[in-house]
């Protein structure tokens, strides 16, 4: 995770950033503080990167990479305005003595677009990503990728519009991929939590769960009550500040696969 210390509505790079937007960096530490001590009351390891001046998204951390099996590639970002970040966050992998992290060749926005469910991951296309970064996912790593078409700029990156609830199940937003995207998400889990706009515009499907516990934005209320019903213990925080970026309690997580 990042401290949000440099947070700041300063260009728009997605349909939630509206540049002039006053942003209380106080509150915003505050929730992102309460989320950190979340993650460690429900017993995990929390890991800090420094944030770096000039970088008002860093903390956004899933952006920084992809870990599987201590291994590790690094970001290539879309935008020029968080182009740096990329050499941040794979410094601190590697300083992180993770056996082999790596610069990418093509666009990609680490976990942003990449989520691992059980022996797959699941890659997200359209706005940010590039289709080759798939292909060189699943070279470096061994694991079937598969691709998915984003077609709505709300949910600009995979992790805004699906949600990995344990190693064979998701939660999804239908409407935010193409026709046979969501053929292929179907076919793959036919048991999936089907979330509704209302809970997707707050961007309760950017959440993070460890196979029980899902933590996910406040807001998300109808999404909560669905995991819930499917025996999963939803675990709010109000990230409310931080979506003023177009970012929730995914996008501040950057998971750190041993």
């Amino acid at each position: 995770m990042c401290r949000p210390d440099h947070f700041a509505v300063a260009y728009a790079i997605n349909p939630w950033m509206q540049v002039g937007t006053p942003v209380d960096v106080g509150l915003a530490t505050r929730q992102w503080e309460a989320l950190r001590r979340t993650y460690l009351d429900l017993g995990h390891e929390v890991e800090l990167i420094d944030p770096v001046p000039g970088l008002p998204d860093m903390v956004y951390a899933a952006n920084g990479g992809l870990v599987v099996g201590g291994r590790a590639i690094g970001a290539r970002f879309a935008y020029p305005e968080r182009a740096a970040e990329g050499p941040a966050y794979l410094d601190w992998l590697v300083q992180a003595g993770l056996e082999d992290a790596r610069e990418p060749e093509h666009v990609n926005e680490g976990e942003g677009d990449f989520l691992v469910v059980g022996g797959l991951i699941l890659a997200g296309t359209g706005f940010r990503t590039s289709p080759a970064a798939h292909a060189e996912v699943q070279r470096f790593f061994g694991r079937r990728v598969v691709s998915l078409q984003l077609v709505d700029p709300r949910f600009y990156h995979l992790d805004t519009a699906l949600a990995v609830l344990d190693d064979a199940n998701v939660a999804y937003l239908p409407e935010a991929f193409s026709l046979s995207s969501r053929q292929v998400l179907e076919s793959l889990f036919p048991d999936a939590i089907l979330a509704d706009d209302r809970d997707a515009e707050v961007l309760g499907l950017n959440a993070v769960s460890d196979g029980r516990h899902v933590v996910l934005a406040a807001a998300a209320t109808g999404l909560a009550t669905r995991l819930r019903a499917h025996g999963y213990v939803p675990v709010p925080v109000d990230l409310s500040e931080l979506l003023k970026g177009g970012g929730g309690v995914k996008c501040c997580t950057l998971e750190v696969r041993p």
